[in-house]
């Protein structure tokens, strides 16, 4: 069981087993109702697919990695003491879930599934509501105006 701190955005999950799970219910998906795989031939789909799989790896990590030199908490049930505007969240305030979200598509291109691909919309829906929306109310009742500030500057996804 997590320990949701009172002091954090209340956040009861790690958000990347959120894409997990949307990921397996789509090739689950696949099989069980044996949906035809997209029409993709190998070229397009390593291209495409491992393309969009490593952007979004370098841009995760590389978030990721930032937080850790910046000794901010990744966990979004933990209290942050500061923001950070470098690397990727000059461009993105949410880098981490762009990463995840270009990694999921380029696993479900790569794996030619139609439902995980399907299941897209519905994930970030998901991750908007349940996990962006209370980050961002988090953030903004610790850091006020620097984040309102910084919201208005830089676009939530890209």
């Amino acid at each position: 069981m997590i320990d949701v701190h009172e002091d954090s955005a209340k956040v009861g999950f790690p958000p990347p087993l959120v894409s997990l799970g949307f990921l397996l219910l789509g090739l689950g998906a696949d099989t069980i109702f044996a949906i035809p795989e997209l029409p993709l031939a190998d070229t397009p789909r390593y291209v495409a697919g491992g393309g969009l799989a490593l952007a979004g790896l370098v841009v995760g990590l590389s978030a990721n990695m930032l937080f850790n030199r910046s000794d901010i908490d990744v966990k979004p049930w933990h209290a942050t003491a500061k923001l950070t505007f470098d690397g990727a969240f000059r461009f993105t305030r949410n880098p981490m879930y762009l990463g995840m979200t270009l990694l999921y598509a380029g696993l479900a291109i790569l794996f030619l599934s139609v439902c995980t691909l399907a299941l897209l919309p519905v994930l970030l829906v998901v991750i908007q509501t349940q996990v962006i929306a209370r980050e961002e109310h988090y953030l903004e009742s610790k850091f006020g105006q620097d984040y309102l500030a910084y919201k208005r500057r830089v676009r939530r996804w890209f």
